[in-house]
């Protein structure tokens, strides 16, 4: 039979500065002969249907409320902020006492925290059932906090035991949440600064944004000609606003993140090009449209939103590279609000340019 073991998973990166932080090996409650990998005979757990439990795997549902719907091709957006990323953990209902129970009976074997997985049923029944402190795992503390143990799996009580998530448990932040699996009256939050909030639920939606693919209406859209102007356009309604609710069950957290588009980045391709508005920013008009359709007579205006090439393709099509600038906002429980980082999504087309040579006679 194999024997319980709790192991500790470490990435590549964190290895050697957690040995300098603690001086020592890594360290996780159970046994003496902890391992940083699980038994051979006793891989999985997690979200696989076996009532396994994954820190990898959240319990946030997601909505689209409108678009993003799966219609045509999207893509998801990225952010125009470099520093800015979602949370890179968080606590969330995991088990009431009679589902810690039933698990710990058929499985036993899974993600006790983000960064700690127990294999073995009494390495749960100590802690879970029979009151026996454990260690939680805190990397930026100097020493491990203990968590108090629990009396038959506080059945009779109101409530949930609450597991940290980690989306990228490669991610250094996401040791912040190194508490192990604790318990939670019903209608209450964590006191812990990585409890959820809504807009922890916001940022989550932000990247389970779908946004349509940028393809642009061009006028001539075959063939562009050395310095005559490309008109370069949108339809309203080719964009809309997309908005991804947030939901966490049994906590009464939602928060709905809504992206709007606002503006169209034209990139000619090549340096031999001007672009309309100088700054190659079309912004998006009152009915929702980018620039203006060519018209029959237009050959010699100057378009609000397009492209002058001075040279022509050899061969080989430039490519022009448009994107979306999309305007984020949220609104969450309690009246909860906010706005974070405008989002960007790129597609890129081929632009062949000729060159009309006159004849002189």
């Amino acid at each position: 039979m194999t024997r319980a073991r709790s192991a500790v998973r470490w990435s590549a990166a964190l290895t050697a500065a957690v040995l300098l932080h603690s001086g020592a090996t890594a360290y996780a409650a159970g046994p003496t002969d902890n391992t940083n990998v699980p038994p051979a005979d006793e891989q999985g757990g997690g979200a696989d249907g076996k009532g396994g439990l994954s820190a990898s795997v959240s319990n946030i549902r997601i909505k689209y409320v409108s678009g993003g719907d799966g219609g045509g091709k999207e893509g998801k957006l990225g952010t125009v902020d470099p520093n800015w990323k979602p949370p890179a953990c968080w606590y969330e209902p995991a088990f009431t006492p009679a589902q810690l129970k039933r698990f710990v009976d058929t499985d036993g074997g899974g993600d006790v925290g983000i960064h700690e997985s127990w294999w073995g049923k009494e390495l749960w029944t100590d802690h879970y059932r029979d009151g026996k402190p454990a260690d939680n795992f805190d990397l930026h503390s100097p020493t491990n906090s203990v968590a108090e143990g629990y009396e038959d799996y506080n059945e009779g009580k109101d409530g949930y035991f609450w597991r940290g998530v980690a989306p990228d448990d490669s991610d250094p932040d996401s040791w912040d949440c190194g508490r192990i699996m604790f318990w939670v009256d019903a209608g209450e939050l964590p006191d812990d600064p990585n409890s959820p909030t809504p807009e922890t639920l916001a940022q989550y939606a932000y990247n389970k944004v779908k946004v349509p693919e940028t393809k642009v209406e061009l006028k001539p859209a075959a063939k562009s000609t050395v310095n005559l102007p490309t008109w370069v356009w949108l339809d309203k309604g080719t964009f809309q606003e997309v908005k991804v609710r947030a939901e966490l069950p049994n906590t009464g957290l939602w928060a709905e993140t809504t992206a709007k588009p606002v503006a169209l980045h034209l990139e000619p391709g090549t340096e031999d090009a001007e672009t309309y508005p100088a700054s190659g920013d079309c912004e998006i008009n009152e009915d929702g449209s980018i620039g203006t359709p060519y018209q029959a007579g237009d050959a010699d205006k100057t378009p609000p939103c397009g492209i002058r090439y001075l040279r022509a393709t050899n061969g080989q099509p430039y490519q022009l590279k448009a994107s979306i600038t999309w305007e984020i906002s949220w609104e969450g429980t309690g009246g909860t609000n906010g706005d974070l980082p405008d989002g960007t999504f790129e597609t890129t087309q081929d632009m062949n340019v000729q060159e009309i040579q006159a004849i002189n006679r």
